[in-house]
């Protein structure tokens, strides 16, 4: 079996010519672009995303949750 070089419907460019991108290689350098343009405001994002999750982590043990529910002591002097 013989591989075509070039030509028109050969191999895996298709019908393209010249120097025009495939469509998969023009989404991922707008993603690209779109994360260079964005890339504070995701970072800003992702840190409050991380903190909350370890935030609610920590507040779902039993341990931390008595500080919560615990009732105060009625006979202790000291408010």
């Amino acid at each position: 079996m013989r591989q075509q070089r070039g030509g028109v419907g050969g191999g895996l460019g298709g019908g393209r010519t010249g120097d025009d991108p495939g469509l998969l290689t023009r989404a991922v350098d707008k993603v690209f672009r779109f994360v260079r343009l964005a890339e504070f405001e995701i970072l800003f994002v992702l840190f409050f995303l991380v903190a909350f999750l370890l935030f609610k982590d920590l507040m779902s043990r039993p341990e931390y949750n008595q500080i919560f529910v615990k009732k105060p002591d009625l006979d202790d002097p000291w408010p």
